[in-house]
C-alpha cells in the first residue's frame, strides 16, 4: 500500500484549519485521520490539530498485529468518542474557543479491509473497478432535505454549510462506522470539504483517473484552487 496527502490554505483564507496524518501501523497496516476545524479565530485550527494528535496517539498505542475486526471497531469509536469530550472540555474551559469543532474522518486499512469513521462532511471515496462511490454520509442540514430540494437548490442554499455534527461541539456523539473489502488496484480518497464542495465527483473521477497515484493530491488541490479556492483543502489517498 502507497498513501499520499497534500492540504493548503487556499486562495481566500488567512488560516489552515485542517490537520491530517498518516502513518503505518505495522508492516501491512496504514492509518488515516483527517480533519476540518471550525471556530472564530484559531479555535478551529485547535480542534482539528488537538483531534488529529489524540486519535493518532490511540490508534498507535491500541493497535496490535493480532487485532480484530470487532476490536479495530471499537478502538476508532472509542478513539473519535473520547477525542469529542477533550474537544468539548477545552472549549467549555476556554471563552475564545467557545464553539469549536471539527469534523474527522479516519480510517485503517489491514488485511484486504478498509475500516472508516466520519463525523461531519469530510468524506471518504472508495475507487474500485472503474467506479466511484462515496462511502460516509454528509452530517448537513442539506442532507436532511434530501428529496425536498433539487442538488440545484442545494448548491445556493443558505444553510448549505451547516453541520448537524462535529467533534467537540456536543458533550456525546455517535459516529458513522463503516467497513470494506479492498483488493490490489483500489484507491481510498479522503477529503475535506474544501474538495467536495466544488468539485463534483464527476471532476474529482477524472482527476483521479488520468493522474499517477503519487500526483493525484496535488493535481485535486490544483484543480480547487484554479476553481476559486474559497476554503482549505485536504487530500488524502491510499493506493492498495
Amino acid at each position: 500500500m502507497k498513501a499520499y496527502a497534500k492540504t493548503d490554505i487556499g486562495n481566500c483564507r488567512e488560516e489552515n484549519q485542517d490537520s491530517y496524518w498518516i502513518g503505518e501501523l505495522g508492516d501491512d497496516a496504514i492509518a488515516i485521520i483527517l480533519c476540518d476545524g471550525m471556530g472564530g479565530q484559531n479555535a478551529g485550527g485547535c480542534a482539528s490539530t488537538t483531534t488529529v494528535d489524540f486519535i493518532k496517539d490511540r490508534l498507535i498505542k491500541g493497535f496490535r498485529h493480532d487485532i480484530t475486526r470487532n476490536q479495530i471497531r471499537n478502538l476508532l469509536i472509542t478513539s473519535v468518542t473520547a477525542a469529542n469530550s477533550v474537544v468539548y472540555d477545552m472549549a467549555n474551559a476556554n471563552p475564545e474557543k467557545a464553539g469549536m469543532g471539527t469534523t474527522c474522518v479516519a480510517g485503517i486499512i489491514f488485511n484486504e479491509r478498509a475500516y472508516l469513521i466520519n463525523v461531519g462532511d469530510s468524506r471518504c471515496y472508495f475507487f474500485f473497478d472503474d467506479n466511484m462511490q462515496q462511502v460516509t454520509k454528509d452530517h448537513t442540514y442539506i442532507r436532511k432535505l434530501k428529496g425536498i430540494i433539487t442538488y440545484e437548490e442545494s448548491k445556493t442554499h443558505p444553510d448549505r454549510n451547516r453541520i448537524t455534527k462535529a467533534v467537540g461541539a456536543q458533550p456525546f456523539i455517535t459516529p458513522d462506522y463503516f467497513e470494506l473489502d479492498v483488493k490490489k488496484g483500489d484507491m481510498l480518497l479522503f477529503c475535506s470539504d474544501g474538495l467536495s464542495s466544488y468539485a463534483e465527483d464527476a471532476q474529482i473521477a477524472e482527476v483521479i483517473a488520468g493522474a499517477p497515484t503519487s500526483k493525484c493530491c496535488d493535481q485535486l488541490v490544483d484543480y480547487v484552487n484554479k476553481h476559486g479556492g474559497r476554503d482549505n483543502v485536504t487530500v488524502a489517498v491510499v493506493s492498495i
